[in-house]
């Protein structure tokens, strides 16, 4: 095919969509159905509506092929353990009694049963749930979800393309098993798992399927010759099937590397890259490998991820560079558009004209549409589109919004000096046990205490007008009350005033920062029936006024144990936050650490000992190749130092991780110079613990006794025990005892029970250590 013929024949596609609807009837129904409220029926007719809601949209907006199987009741990496049959042992006898409830036993867990581990999805802030995998894993075809949804899609006369995450991407993303030796390699399972993929493929095609989106996004990582001898294996065996659809496969997130040319020699019959400007290199890398003559290329040139307009005579020049490289060339954004917003329409809030700038998926759907036009019917078909793009883009260019030279001059005078406690650990330590006093094994929480209804009720109540601002205020303290005298009579040394005037971790802060804009309906999943909204980082920051000082010092005046000071760190408020794409994310986290670092500073001068800064979106927002890291991890570690290096020796700065891999950060979290650390542990059976140990961090840690992103209450003996595997690694006057993360989404029942077996286990293991 020509280039001319290619171009003529570009249509638009997506490869995934929001799932959550436009006032998050995914979340409700869900919710409903584990309190009881919901049945499996009604469950069922609502996911199916929103289903087809979806691909109503996408088709009137004007894409072409719309996907399926992308939608989920809590996670698509969990369906994909459905669909192969890899269920856990543990977790057997719950799924065959009823598939529903033995698919949330394992998202969530049971009294009786632990879930499977959670972590995030590549440097997304999206957690999936790790496959267990062993030697004696046995693989199982179950290819029901995925056909009836692309039959109910063909029903409302639509073309659909099921998407399943890829075989080898699948055992990349997968764990040991419990009990697996830790050596064990999944991927050596791929000849065990590759036939069940065929009987999906065979089934999809019976069903009516075209073509299949096989996800590798695995692939852009650096991968060894044995992964990609793997990768070329896979798509060797899956290509030469008879009995199958046509095979998009998909990367997304970076660029392909050496996989490239792996997959373009694939016997597949199309390839989906993105070329946004996190993967500009495949561009160079297709042209060098000599295109994909004879195939599809879907072209992601709208970035997935941020919420920024595209420029579009940008985007359509890439596309034009792309013609003649592939036999057909489709449009697309460049991930699954699970990772932003619905609709920019629903925000009321937003200046109109700064809402110009902002693209979220309904809005993106509309960018990729007219990108396909223009490719196919040449640029004076978009004539309109090009020019409203071209003033948007000016308009926030020009901005003052973006510009605050007072910033600008403080950002720039920072020393590296600046970014340095007086004191080296050694002696802030010793410092620290003399002013704090806190026995062996000391115990805290994260931050976040339950919201209870009163709360949540008291705060509609007020953004609705129904009452004053004074009686907000007074279910404040009443709530940092109840929290402060909970803890103090269930024994914890280091308290938290729980946060209960707090939205969000990002948010709260977010809100009080010049440079952000907040949405009122902008959410985004984050794991499960978890949704957050991720403020808009527009311009420069700064802190006009204090932000937590008030409520810390309240919460303080209660009690006369240590109660930290709580707040988000720099690196994770850009993370958590849509980033602004026209300066270096270094220069906006510098800014934001010096706006963090006036608030630590003042909470010291009020008398707040123990400040924690959190930072649990490090690990996460690490660069997917190895060269990028360094450059990363250099300015990431500076902005937290810089945030926190300004306060006494005796002040103790703790910081918090969870739910990501540790152990290729390790060295970052040392540089970090934080006094104490807690990470996620409980579901991962203190692997961070053996990670800090083989790395020697000489600092205190707390790695986490309670999972708190399950509603089981762990037993006082298992908490014990979880301890004693951490004492292996960190030494007993270096360990702390702590949840894994914070306790916003439990209910007090179980938060309670959990907190005082946490406790008792504190207690119980100090007694043997006391008399050994």
């Amino acid at each position: 095919m020509t280039a001319k013929s290619a171009a003529a024949a570009a249509r638009a596609t997506v490869y995934g969509y929001p799932r959550q609807g436009q006032n998050r009837e995914l979340k409700k129904a869900v919710e409903g159905y584990w309190k009881g409220r919901v049945g499996a029926d009604a469950l069922r007719e609502t996911t199916a509506e929103l289903r087809r809601s979806n691909w109503l949209q996408l088709a009137d907006a004007g894409v072409h092929e719309v996907p399926t199987g992308d939608f989920s009741y809590y996670d698509h990496v969990l369906d994909t353990t459905v669909m192969v049959g890899a269920v856990p042992d543990r977790h057997r006898a719950a799924v065959d009694a009823d598939a529903l409830d033995g698919y949330f036993a394992m998202a969530r867990g049971t009294q009786e049963v632990a879930p499977l581990e959670m972590t995030k999805w590549f440097d997304t802030n999206y957690h999936y749930l790790v496959p267990e995998l062993g030697p004696d894993t046995v693989f199982t075809a179950d290819s029901n979800k995925q056909v009836v949804e692309l039959k109910e899609v063909l029903a409302q006369g639509l073309t659909g393309r099921p998407v399943l995450v890829g075989p080898v991407t699948y055992l990349l993303l997968a764990k040991p098993a419990p009990g697996v030796p830790a050596d064990f390699e999944p991927l050596t399972l791929l000849d065990r798992l590759l036939p069940v993929y065929a009987e999906v493929l065979a089934d999809l095609r019976a069903a009516g399927a075209e073509w299949v989106q096989v996800d590798e996004p695995a692939l852009v990582q650096d991968r060894t010759p044995a992964d990609l001898n793997a990768s070329e294996r896979a798509y060797r065996e899956l290509g030469a099937l008879t009995d199958r659809p046509k095979l998009l496969v998909a990367s997304y997130f970076a660029r392909l590397g050496d996989a490239l040319p792996v997959l373009a020699k694939a016997p597949v019959e199309g390839l989906a890259l993105d070329f946004t400007e996190a993967a500009a290199a495949n561009l160079d890398a297709l042209a060098a490998v000599g295109g994909l003559p004879g195939k599809r290329l879907v072209a992601g040139v709208v970035n997935g991820r941020n919420i920024w307009i595209s420029d579009l005579q940008k985007s359509l020049s890439t596309l034009g560079t792309l013609l003649g490289l592939a036999d057909r060339v489709d449009v697309a954004a460049s991930c699954s558009l699970l990772h932003v917003p619905l609709d920019t329409a629903a925000e009321r809030d937003i200046d109109p004209q700064v809402l110009r700038w902002l693209a979220f998926a309904k809005q993106k759907t509309t960018e990729i549409v007219t990108l396909a036009k223009g490719l196919a019917q040449g640029t004076d078909a978009i004539t309109a589109e090009l020019a409203a793009n071209r003033a948007d883009l000016a308009s926030r260019a020009a901005s003052p919004i973006t510009r605050d030279p007072a910033v600008r001059a403080r950002a720039e005078a920072v020393t590296d000096a600046n970014a340095r406690r007086s004191q080296p650990y050694a002696e802030r330590s010793a410092a620290q046990r003399a002013h704090l006093r806190l026995p062996l094994l000391p115990t805290t929480t994260i931050g976040s205490f339950p919201q209870t209804t009163e709360l949540r009720t008291a705060r509609a109540d007020l953004r609705a007008g129904r009452s004053d601002t004074a009686g907000y205020e007074e279910r404040i303290k009443t709530e940092i009350q109840e929290v402060v005298s909970f803890q103090e009579k269930t024994g914890i040394d280091v308290l938290v005033h729980g946060e209960p005037e707090r939205n969000d971790m990002v948010q709260y802060f977010a809100e009080q920062l010049t440079g952000y804009l907040a949405t009122q309906n902008g959410w985004v999943q984050s794991y499960g029936t978890r949704y957050v909204r991720p403020p808009i980082l527009a311009g420069d920051i700064s802190r006009p006024e204090p932000m937590t000082v008030r409520w810390t010092s309240y919460a303080q005046s209660l009690s006369d144990r240590p109660v930290k000071g709580m707040l988000t760190g720099p690196v994770t408020m850009l993370a958590w936050s849509f980033v602004r794409d026209d300066q270096p994310l270094g220069d906006t986290a510098r800014q934001v650490a010096l706006a963090l670092r006036d608030e630590v500073n003042d909470l010291e001068a009020a008398g707040t000992s123990v400040i924690q800064v959190d930072e649990p979106a490090l690990r996460e927002t690490l660069p997917l190749r190895t060269a990028d890291r360094a450059a990363y991890l250099t300015w990431a570690t500076e902005a937290f130092r810089l945030t926190t290096a300004g306060v006494r020796p005796d002040t103790q700065i703790h910081t918090h991780m969870c739910y990501a891999e540790f152990g290729d950060i390790v060295q970052a979290i040392d540089d970090l110079d934080a006094d104490v650390i807690s990470l996620e542990a409980a579901r991962s059976h203190m692997q961070v613990a053996r990670e800090l140990a083989a790395h020697g961090y000489p600092r205190e840690a707390g790695p986490g006794v309670y999972d708190i992103h399950s509603p089981r209450v762990p037993s006082a003996e298992e908490a014990a025990e979880l301890l004693r595997t951490g004492l292996k690694a960190i030494p007993a006057e270096r360990l702390w005892v702590n949840p894994d993360c914070g306790l916003k989404t439990r209910a007090w029942p179980e938060t309670r029970a959990s907190l005082e077996n946490l406790v008792a286990a504190a207690r119980a293991v100090r007694g043997e250590l006391s008399a050994s």
